[in-house]
């Protein structure tokens, strides 16, 4: 290149030559790529791949918290929870019974006994109670038919359901432990006074369940009582 420059002039410099930019490095030709290596003779090659592991699916759930499954099955029960079950009904003769059966019939009949005057005083007629009409121009007391009915007799249950819980257990007012331990379980029901503080509570509770004691009023109730 040098060759075709013009030949300088006295007393003044050459200009150097222009530089030639780097070449790039060239890529490699697809042509030269490795071949992928054939299997040995002899063995069998599968017609397709693997399939790829798809990934699981999320639950939702949080782990270490129950299913609803489990809540609705409740806390599994260990070797301390050993007793008889309390029956959710009493043994009961069959005159007793019928005598159940007659008393729910006469308390679906039996009217609202209203007080005098609570239709005007919201002190009177606020806390359902009754006294009985002594004016003696009364007209409830002297039983007009548009006044409100009077109590009288033939509107009591039978004797024998007196008293008894509408699934027939006769409630026995408990504070101790000895206490739960004297009661029939076939035919009574414990009832937790309302004195007893939580922690005496639950010793009640765990006694009664033991002895396979129905609870009227227990501090976490499973079922409605007469279920």
């Amino acid at each position: 290149m040098s060759d075709d420059l013009p030949p300088a002039a006295p007393g003044k410099k050459t200009p150097a030559a222009p530089k030639e930019p780097p070449a790039e490095p060239s890529s490699p030709s697809p042509a030269a790529a490795p071949a992928p290596s054939s299997p040995p003779e002899g063995t069998e090659t599968t017609a397709s791949a693997a399939p790829a592991a798809t990934p699981k699916k999320s639950s939702g759930r949080v782990p270490g918290r129950p299913t609803a499954a489990a809540r609705a099955a409740g806390p599994k029960k260990g070797p301390s929870a050993a007793g008889p079950k309390a029956p959710n009904r009493p043994t009961l003769d069959p005159e007793t019974r019928r005598l159940l059966a007659e008393r729910r019939r006469q308390d679906a009949r039996r009217p609202l006994f209203v007080r005098e005057q609570a239709h005007r005083y919201f002190a009177i007629g606020r806390f359902r109670t009754w006294r009985a009409p002594r004016g003696l121009q009364s007209k409830q007391r002297r039983h007009y038919g548009y006044r409100p009915t009077v109590v009288s007799v033939g509107f009591r249950s039978p004797r024998r359901t007196r008293g008894l819980t509408p699934s027939g257990f006769e409630p026995v007012l408990v504070r101790t432990p000895a206490e739960v331990e004297r009661l029939e379980v076939a035919r009574q029901a414990a009832l937790i006074a309302r004195t007893v503080g939580t922690r005496q509570r639950l010793v009640l509770e765990e006694v009664a369940r033991r002895r396979g004691v129905h609870v009227l009023n227990p501090l976490l109730r499973e079922s409605r009582e007469g279920t």
